[in-house]
């Protein structure tokens, strides 16, 4: 569907495979357009009951290639499109997460019902060391998955998060070996595909609960990131990142 992103179908399952390994899966416009695509197809069609993310390579997914997030308003709002998508999305998801899970890499994850992680894997979540705010409405599900304490070393501190403190803090469902994670996450969405598909349904919308709140978290978010990205703070943050120097800010 896209450079950067392969689709695979399997007995009912649409595999959505970031496909950049040689940026360690960063995504661009492209690429959020791309996997939004193949979220509606997977929603439209009845004979698709599961989406399984699985990255290619050594790493799940960089987040945003900041190059092109800086390119114009399009990277940004591809990634919100995408951030939608997944929130609204109303069949089970899988995530198979290896090596590094930065930024939207760890804050999709958020809205996966099963994840499924490397024992190497790394969860960061950058945004305010970049001088903007979380997104995926992170800001929410963040503390109510981990707890406030944890959630704060990740989002405040940018702090990494380990493969067995994320199983512990209720991000990861299962710490599965490299060689078999693609296919223990595919023994799972093939376990989701054998059941009663109504019931299913039911249960994963009784468990996501009322989706107002989140839906207001994303876009207040949304509209935070906006107005941070052009701030001096964060200007000088993407500045010192490409120019490989720590950022100096001013009180």
């Amino acid at each position: 569907m896209s450079e950067g992103i392969a689709i695979i179908e399997n007995q009912g399952v649409i595999e959505i495979h970031i496909d950049r390994p040689d940026k360690k899966n960063a995504l661009t416009a492209a690429m959020y357009r791309a996997m939004t695509a193949a979220l509606a197809d997977a929603s439209a069609r009845a004979d698709i009951g599961v989406v399984l993310f699985a990255g290619k390579g050594d790493a799940f997914c960089a987040g945003n290639d900041l190059k092109d997030f800086m390119a114009g308003p399009e990277g940004g709002a591809a990634a919100f499109d995408f951030i939608r998508a997944l929130a609204a999305f109303d069949k089970p998801m899988v995530a198979a997460v290896q090596g590094l899970a930065v930024g939207v890499g760890t804050t999709m994850l958020f809205h996966c019902d099963l994840v499924y992680a490397t024992p190497d894997v790394r969860f960061i979540t950058p945004f305010v060391n970049l001088g903007i705010v979380p997104e995926a409405g992170s800001s929410l599900l963040a503390p109510a998955t981990l707890g406030h304490a944890k959630a704060a070393s990740m989002l405040l501190l940018g702090e990494p998060m380990d493969a067995e403190t994320a199983d512990r803090a209720g991000l990861v469902t299962a710490i599965v070996p490299a060689d078999d994670l693609l296919d223990h996450a595919r023994r799972k969405a093939a376990a989701l595909m054998a059941k009663p598909p109504q019931a299913l349904a039911a249960t994963r919308r009784l468990m996501k609960g009322d989706p107002v709140t989140l839906n207001q978290r994303i876009e207040e978010e949304a509209r935070l990131f906006r107005e941070t990205l052009a701030s001096p703070e964060a200007q000088e943050a993407f500045a010192a990142f490409f120019e490989k120097r720590p950022p100096v800010f001013r009180r």
